[in-house]
């Protein structure tokens, strides 16, 4: 049975180029589930990712399905597929180089997934596992972030920076955020003790720091090195730092799937200790025009696939 989804086939178009298509029903391979997607969401740098255009093996890929988050309901296993059920509510990221989220059903990894609570709506499930996965993976495996310690996030009131400001603070960090003048509130509300606007104040009075969490890059992120203490880090979600930190680490990573990680993040969500940071809300007939806004969006774009 064909499913809608948004694809696409011009990676000089970039989000221009989606197109909502109709495809063929994915099947479930070996250790794989079938989701039916409830809400996808979509980071807009994955139309500069080689692995949206081609395979493992550099073969292309397209009319490829983008979107790598996503909540749902599994539908159906693959063979040889355990620890997931028909009918189990679940949240989590597939896999770069395969079809994604931006569709009716996807298929994906079975270990790739989480159980997504019943109070949990489908719609913050989807916004969390890109964003969440980012900020404990920086903060707690290559930042190895301890209580006490001084942490600056660029990009604070962001999708990855909010949930990066929230778990630190959480942790015993004192939290400066950075950015755009008109995010300075909202920096303070997810629990920054500080904020550095970016366009009119000087990022160096910020002063030594144990930890920089870039998500920004270019001029701030080499800027960053220098403020960062003898022992720091300085970890990069924007490709390898251009400047390293003198006397301390400079860490750029890829964010990889982790269930266990997921449900430390959703456990946060559940109790109240962790709000998303989600801007818009879209219906997948709507996706394209949703994912290619006219004006700067706040917080995340989540499709909304299913009502």
């Amino acid at each position: 049975m064909p499913v809608k989804a948004i694809v696409v086939t011009d990676r000089a178009a970039g989000t221009a180029g989606m197109m909502l298509v109709e495809r063929p029903e994915p099947r479930a391979a070996i250790n794989d589930v079938v989701v039916a997607v409830h809400a996808s969401g979509f980071v807009p740098t994955e139309l500069t990712w080689p692995s949206t255009w081609t395979d493992r093996l550099d073969r292309d890929r397209t009319p490829s399905i983008p979107g790598h988050e996503l909540a749902g309901v599994v539908s159906a296993l693959g063979y040889g597929t355990t620890g997931l059920s028909v009918g189990q509510r679940v949240f989590g990221l597939t896999d770069w180089t395969r079809d994604g989220t931006l569709a009716q059903f996807v298929a994906v990894e079975a270990r790739n997934l989480a159980p997504l609570p019943g109070d949990v709506d489908f719609t913050v499930g989807a916004s969390l596992p890109i964003s969440g996965l980012t900020a404990w993976q920086g903060l707690f495996e290559h930042g190895r972030l301890q209580a006490g310690q001084s942490v600056l996030v660029h990009g604070a009131a962001g999708a990855v920076g909010a949930l990066v400001t929230q778990l630190a603070g959480e942790a015993g960090a004192y939290v400066i955020g950075s950015g755009r003048v008109a995010d300075r509130q909202a920096a303070l509300d997810f629990g920054a003790r500080e904020f550095v606007d970016l366009e009119n104040e000087a990022l160096e009075d910020v002063g030594g720091v144990d930890l920089v969490f870039d998500v920004i890059g270019g001029d701030i992120g080499k800027r960053s090195a220098g403020l960062v203490r003898a022992g720091g880090t300085l970890v990069s979600v924007v490709g390898p730092p251009e400047v390293r930190p003198a006397d301390g680490l400079a860490v750029d990573f890829v964010v990889e799937s982790d269930r266990a990680q997921l449900g430390e993040i959703v456990r946060r969500v559940r109790d109240g200790r962790l709000r998303t940071n989600i801007g818009n809300v879209a219906t997948l007939e709507d996706a394209v025009a949703a994912l290619n806004p006219t004006e700067r969006r706040k917080g995340k774009t989540v499709i909304r696939v299913r009502p």
